[in-house]
């Protein structure tokens, strides 16, 4: 009888045991389902690239569902943007772009940190392009044998552009165009928003296979990539984001 009772209060005790692991599980889930959202406004520079990857470091050991970058730049540093890049690349979680608020843009630089992420939305009233690269600090020097790119003409004539911006103009069509393919996005009209400076609204955005939805807030962001199917490290992935908490990380919280 005695033992009967020992085994019975051990059966209890294991039985609470399991109880409490479920409960603990499902609050660590709970955490897990989360969205991260870290916000760029302003020029992309170091500072910006450094936040981007700590922020991103945040979300993997976390476990996020998703890690939205929210964007509102008039471009930046062409390393700074490469290091987001290889980082939205190399990310475990997938990353959702964003170009918000209202009356925002992702130029330049910004153009091409879109069309990396796994998935891209604008907001009504924004605007993306004009991602022709711009030369800082003067005038390319001269190369041996490169006079008639780099005369007085050089420029004028959209085939004979100087030999320094023809380098770099062809380095950023080759990056937006993998990106594209990569993504499956529109490479044609990447190629027109370096080459030509092209831009484009939110809604035009969508038309052209550019991004794969409008939102108007984080909320509708967030119900419009559920279901949506990404690529992370070779795996497929579906997204089930809707109704998901969002937390922003804060520059404030770098060491």
């Amino acid at each position: 009888m005695k033992l009967a009772r020992v085994a019975l209060l051990a059966a209890a005790f294991v039985a609470a045991v399991a109880v409490c692991s479920s409960s603990a599980s499902g609050e660590a889930n709970g955490q897990e389902r989360a969205a991260l959202r870290i916000e760029i406004d302003g020029a992309i520079g170091p500072a910006s690239a450094m936040q981007f990857e700590e922020a991103l470091a945040v979300a993997a050991e976390r476990n996020a569902e998703v890690f939205i970058l929210q964007m509102n730049t008039p471009g930046g540093l062409v390393t700074s943007m490469r290091e987001i890049i290889a980082d939205i690349l190399a990310s475990p979680v997938p990353v959702i772009g964003y170009v918000a608020p209202a009356g925002g843009h992702a130029a330049s630089a910004g153009t091409y940190i879109l069309y990396a992420t796994h998935v891209a939305a604008m907001a009504p009233g924004t605007n993306l392009g004009a991602a022709t690269p711009i030369e800082m600090g003067g005038p390319m020097p001269s190369f041996p044998g490169d006079d008639k790119n780099n005369g007085p003409e050089a420029g004028k004539d959209p085939k004979n552009p100087p030999a320094g911006n023809a380098k770099a103009t062809n380095d950023a069509v080759a990056l937006i165009r993998s990106l594209a393919e990569l993504r499956g996005r529109n490479a044609d009209w990447g190629e027109k928003a370096v080459r030509e400076a092209a831009s484009l609204s939110a809604s035009a955005a969508l038309q052209e296979n550019v991004i794969d939805f409008v939102a108007r807030d984080t909320t509708e962001l967030l119900q419009l990539a559920d279901g949506r199917t990404v690529e992370i490290a070779g795996r497929k992935k579906v997204l089930a984001t809707k109704g998901l908490p969002v937390e922003t990380l804060e520059p404030g919280w770098l060491i």
